[in-house]
């Protein structure tokens, strides 16, 4: 199993704190050699959150006081489930991600009941939750823009290595203690060296119409997604929710979208790229974050 490092750590440090914990995992047992981590390796702390199979914790590494988030999964919820496979893909490709922008999954290890996956600290937790406590419930289009490049700058990564993530919504990004995205939750995520898929998987009101018709797609429906991410930051709600999962169905096929008269023609701009059909229209992921609207919010 993978050994921790200091990289990322979101806990309030000094740089002498720091030194000290780095020169204590040298001589940590786990440093290049192979070790069975266990809950006796840490100290489990207050709960940080709560998931449909489980609790994520604020743990300490006890060695040298590194600080994770420990999302604790009971077996017999993800038998119970049936997602037993769907874990073991997440943890697959979340554990082989090294991003600025992804939550790093440093190691995991289980027990008779639980399985354990030691996770990097995000301090703000759910980007959901902020966006929730924004003025007006949404966020103004500086701080959307960032955002909005630093998510399309982890997913640009995640194509690079064969990696769809298939679930983006405010729920599964998280925030750092400096503003910064992690994008988590590779439940959905699949590797393919294929580029093709047809499984019907994500969240309804960010389904891409490839998907709603059960058609094939490739990587770019992680650009609709961003597309309407980017309007769920703009207005607090994304642009085809409806009351039936049928009208839904329908706004998505007809792209019908109303942009609220307080967004600028710029961010509209961005997300009329995303939000395209046929999906080989929309644009990539390096031009959303050289994308004029996305470079003006930023200066």
């Amino acid at each position: 199993m993978e050994v921790f490092d200091v990289n990322g750590q979101d806990c309030d440090s000094t740089n002498s704190e720091v030194l000290m914990k780095t020169i204590k995992m040298l001589h940590h047992p786990a440093y290049e050699n192979p070790y069975e981590w266990s809950t006796e390796d840490f100290d489990v702390g207050r709960p940080l959150g709560r998931g449909k199979f489980g609790r994520v914790y604020l743990a300490r590494e006890r060695e040298t006081g590194f600080m994770v988030a420990m999302k604790v999964m009971f077996k017999s919820q993800l038998t119970k489930w049936n997602v037993e496979k769907q874990l073991l893909r997440e943890i697959e490709i979340q554990s082989r991600l090294k991003h600025p922008h992804i939550l790093r999954l440093y190691t995991w290890f289980h027990d008779e009941r639980r399985i354990y996956l030691a996770l990097e600290l995000a301090a703000q937790g759910e980007l959901y939750k902020q966006l929730k406590a924004a003025p007006k419930g949404y966020f103004d289009e500086r701080r959307a823009a960032r955002y909005i490049s630093q998510v399309a700058d982890a997913l640009n990564y995640c194509h690079a290595n064969n990696v769809i993530h298939r679930d983006l919504k405010p729920e599964n990004i998280l925030l750092t203690d400096d503003d910064n995205i992690k994008l988590a939750d590779f439940g959905w995520s699949a590797h393919t060296n294929s580029n093709k898929r047809k499984t019907m998987c994500g969240t309804l009101d960010y389904l891409p119409p490839e998907m709603v018709d059960g058609k094939m797609y490739d990587d770019s429906v992680d650009q609709w997604c961003l597309g309407i991410l980017c309007y769920e930051f703009l207005v607090g709600n994304p642009p085809f929710e409806s009351p039936t999962t049928q009208n839904t169905y329908d706004k998505i096929r007809r792209l019908d979208i109303t942009y609220p008269r307080h967004m600028s023609s710029g961010a509209i701009s961005l997300i009329s790229k995303l939000l395209c059909i046929p999906s080989s229209s929309r644009i990539t992921l390096r031009d959303v974050m050289n994308h004029p609207w996305v470079v003006q919010m930023r200066k």
